[in-house]
């Protein structure tokens, strides 16, 4: 019998963590390395794109992490991209594959994917906002036939720094997606756009009254690109953002995620820009 990974954690303790085998690693960049890992046998972490997960190195301590894999092709496994910034993602980028972790979870809210069947969808990326955001969007296409038109729009510092580049290879091959990446600094060799990411929403011409965008990037980013949405006409009840950088323990505990009335790790981290348009520290 397979056994879903919060169904266990919740019934015994949410505190509980399980053991998780890595079984591949690639490294995207300097400071960035994806890793596939595995559940023990008959577990699977049953997530929602957008949703998170802490993970734990015996001895080095514990930090929340997004998902990175979509939940139709995570049974008994999942994927995480890892930025090393800290202990614990210094311990993670030592790691060799068959080397042991500990996870719990996933928590959250994830994107309502329910609301974008029949809908016209922009993908804004921004840097290590494409490895939450790729959950989401490896789950629209392996089910391509309930959306209208998407769009991908990815912002990195310098072409060395695109992560996934195999995705982004594949995606840009499609004819069914637009794909369109940007960079702040070019490197020699680099032909493409020069810029930042909202140079790249004059490229999409959606009917506004049938899109829905979601958004995963750095803090700056949001205003800027909320500006150019807004002013285009997208409706703030169509505008998704993650605040997955708010995240610490996952269960409501701590108070570190909470924006005013708003605990992020359980009432987000994916929440709408009409929930967070008035709250500073959302934006700021």
């Amino acid at each position: 019998m397979t056994t879903l990974l919060r169904e266990t954690l919740t019934h015994s303790s949410i505190y509980m963590p399980t053991p998780a085998r890595i079984v591949e690693v690639e490294q995207f960049t300097e400071v960035e390395k994806w890793f596939h890992l595995e559940l023990p046998s008959g577990f699977t972490i049953a997530h929602k794109p957008g949703q998170f997960v802490e993970v734990s190195i015996l001895g080095i301590g514990e930090a929340p992490i997004s998902i990175c894999s979509s939940p139709a092709r995570s049974n008994g496994s999942f994927e995480l991209c890892v930025r090393r910034v800290g202990k614990l993602t210094d311990a993670l980028h030592r790691l060799d594959v068959g080397s042991m972790i500990a996870v719990r979870g996933p928590f959250g809210h994830g994107f309502p994917i329910d609301r974008f069947h029949g809908k016209d969808i922009i993908f804004i990326a921004g840097g290590l906002g494409l490895a939450p955001l790729r959950s989401l969007i490896t789950e629209v296409l392996d089910e391509r036939g309930k959306y209208g038109r998407v769009a991908l729009l990815y912002g990195a510092r310098t072409p060395n720094d695109f992560l996934f580049p195999a995705d982004l290879a594949a995606w840009a091959d499609r004819e069914d997606v637009e794909c369109h990446v940007t960079v702040d600094r070019p490197s020699e060799g680099w032909d493409g756009p020069v810029g930042v990411i909202t140079t790249l929403l004059p490229k999409v011409k959606f009917p506004a009254r049938n899109t829905v965008v979601a958004i995963v990037g750095p803090p700056v980013m949001y205003r800027f690109v909320l500006d150019e949405l807004l002013a285009a006409g997208i409706a703030e009840g169509n505008i998704w953002l993650s605040f997955e950088r708010q995240m610490k323990c996952g269960v409501g505990k701590c108070g570190h995620c909470q924006m005013h009335h708003i605990y992020t790790c359980q009432q987000g981290p994916v929440l709408s820009y009409a929930e967070v348009k008035n709250l500073e520290e959302a934006l700021s």
